[in-house]
């Protein structure tokens, strides 16, 4: 349950970021279908109406979720450029970093992005726009045309691989395979 009491935020948390974060705890412990209004209104301690208030429906509320970890993948991939400064593979040293990053916390593909997928495709817009910048990005430092997009699908295929079961990779083994990821990603930029 999220403790509203002694929530690091301010003394007043905001009930819909304490609502997504009562719904994105009930994702990382059980299966989508545990998602409901009720159960996430346990889980942040408030009433059915007080969820319900700040989401009018299930849909709206994994609409709110996907969009959520699309703005934090993109402030992620963000800072992780700036902290590149100016190397000539930033952005693909980036998406890989935050892959790896994103892999490591949520075991794959966000569960947030899977649900809205599946229950409300529309949800998953804010995604397909990030994909489409992410896409672009990459072309922008490629040296060999189609490149940047094949490093793309090949990090949401990996992620999609462990989310849907198929792999599960870990330690050495999921190392090398982030180690050719980022090998790839130096070869992008033109020399």
């Amino acid at each position: 349950m999220v403790d509203l009491m002694n929530s690091p935020r301010s003394r007043r948390p905001d009930r819909a970021d304490i609502i997504l974060d009562a719904a994105e705890a009930l994702l990382r412990r059980s299966e989508h279908r545990s998602l409901t209004i009720d159960a996430v209104a346990a889980e942040a301690g408030l009433s059915k109406g007080g969820v319900l208030h700040h989401y009018a429906s299930k849909d709206a509320l994994i609409g709110a979720l996907a969009a959520r970890k699309v703005e934090r993948m993109r402030a992620g991939i963000a800072e992780k450029i700036a902290a590149q400064g100016s190397a000539p593979a930033a952005i693909p040293l980036a998406a890989v970093a935050q892959a790896r990053e994103l892999y490591t916390e949520e075991c794959g593909f966000p569960d947030a992005l899977l649900l809205a997928a599946a229950e409300n495709p529309e949800a998953v817009a804010g995604f397909r726009a990030f994909l489409a910048e992410r896409l672009a990005h990459m072309a922008s430092v490629e040296g060999r045309p189609g490149a940047g997009g094949a490093l793309v699908f090949a990090i949401i295929g990996l992620m999609l691989g462990r989310s849907l079961g198929f792999h599960r990779l870990e330690g050495e083994e999921l190392e090398r395979l982030f180690a050719a990821l980022e090998v790839q990603a130096r070869e992008l930029p033109e020399a």
